[in-house]
């Protein structure tokens, strides 16, 4: 432990340390982006059932009057995620921002409203193709759906060997997304069925771009978060200073590799954020 406050965990590189330091320096011009699942809120069995942890909240509502800006980036939808995480009506999130399936759709506290664009029309195909697809490769037992409005999901994390049955589908989900005009976005024992062309390093840069920032902490979990630490890189060589953080430590070796600072998971990405929100209060 250690750090320019003496109270943080110091990044264990130098581009992460000088992104702390930006963010300690001038918070009111930092975004602050962090992914919900995995990283606000526990992985769990039933993706419905996923909650933010009971001290997300109360971190976001400390830390959200100190900087530019908070942002939420999902692949869930927008609405979804503000109702998993309890962020509307709270007091201190007034001006939170949730960038839902990955930067498709978007959710204002100001306005407490969601615009989204028209659903791509391969979605509706897989929407109703994809059961049958599944039964036909002798893929159903242990999978399940989950519709999200602008994209389909296949979970495997019930099947009786998890990590089979999701190398199992990755080439088969692969062939039907590219039939309809979609692709495959990989995750935690979940393959999502997604249209192309937004991921959640362009809704990332967008947005600080959009603000303004002079600076950005980004905490993420899976495979769908690198796109977002690839545009942390790419802000960094264009002069804005990042931090990088991985909920999870060694869940997903990929991201873990790749961050300034990992975490355990939500409820110490939770005190990170507490932490942030003490040293930069006046």
């Amino acid at each position: 432990m250690g750090s320019p406050s003496n109270t943080l965990p110091t990044p264990a590189t130098a581009a992460g340390r000088e992104g702390l330091a930006a963010f300690l320096a001038r918070p009111e011009k930092a975004v602050v982006a962090l992914d919900f699942d995995g990283t606000l809120a526990d992985i769990v069995p039933d993706p419905e059932q996923a909650r933010a942890h009971p001290d997300v909240v109360p971190a976001l509502a400390a830390l959200a009057p100190r900087v530019a800006s908070v942002a939420v980036v999902t692949g869930r939808p927008a609405g979804v995620a503000v109702r998993y995480g309890g962020f509307a009506g709270v007091s201190g999130l007034e001006h939170l921002v949730v960038l839902g399936h990955y930067g498709a759709e978007r959710w204002d506290a100001v306005s407490g409203a969601v615009n989204a664009p028209a659903p791509h029309p391969g979605v509706a195909a897989v929407r109703a193709g994809l059961p049958g697809y599944l039964d036909g490769i002798g893929a159903w037992r242990g999978t399940w759906i989950e519709d999200k409005g602008q994209a389909i999901a296949v979970h495997t994390r019930r099947a009786t060997d998890p990590r089979a049955a999701f190398e199992a589908l990755r080439q088969p989900l692969a062939v039907l997304a590219a039939r309809h005009g979609l692709i495959v976005e990989p995750g935690r024992m979940v393959l999502e069925l997604r249209p192309p062309g937004v991921d959640k390093g362009v809704a990332l840069t967008e947005y600080v771009r959009e603000v303004g920032a002079g600076s950005v902490v980004y905490a993420g979990d899976d495979l769908g978060d690198l796109p977002a630490f690839d545009a942390v890189g790419k802000l960094r060589s264009e002069g804005v200073p990042g931090l990088l953080v991985c909920s999870g430590d060694n869940e997903v070796p990929e991201l873990a590799a790749r961050a300034d600072l990992p975490l355990p998971g939500p409820g110490a990405v939770a005190a990170f954020l507490a932490e942030l929100a003490r040293v930069v209060s006046p």
